[in-house]
């Protein structure tokens, strides 16, 4: 269950990598921030959302799945938008 978690945490150290790249901006730095960002709200997202969620949720195969999908998309959403930010401050610059 948690391989799709684990893929989008390393395809998230590449997409900051490549925007760093594609940007001129410290690679390094956005690397760590887009994967502390990901696990960090993921973690998060986890245990403010999954784990009520799941004491109501039918313990049914495919409802199991899909909620367990629901720190994944929350750490997306919030690395795309510190991804957004980091490229407005560099253009900014």
């Amino acid at each position: 269950m948690l391989f799709l978690a684990k893929l989008c945490g390393i395809l998230t150290l590449i997409w900051f990598y490549t925007a760093a790249k594609t940007h001129g901006g410290p690679w390094l730095n956005w690397s760590i921030i887009g994967v502390i960002g990901y696990w960090l709200t993921w973690w998060l997202s986890k245990m403010l959302i999954l784990v009520p969620l799941a004491s109501m949720a039918p313990q049914h195969s495919v409802v199991e799945f899909l909620l367990t999908q629901i720190p994944v998309l929350c750490s997306l959403g919030v690395c795309f938008v510190i991804r957004n930010k980091l490229i407005a401050d560099i253009t900014a610059k």
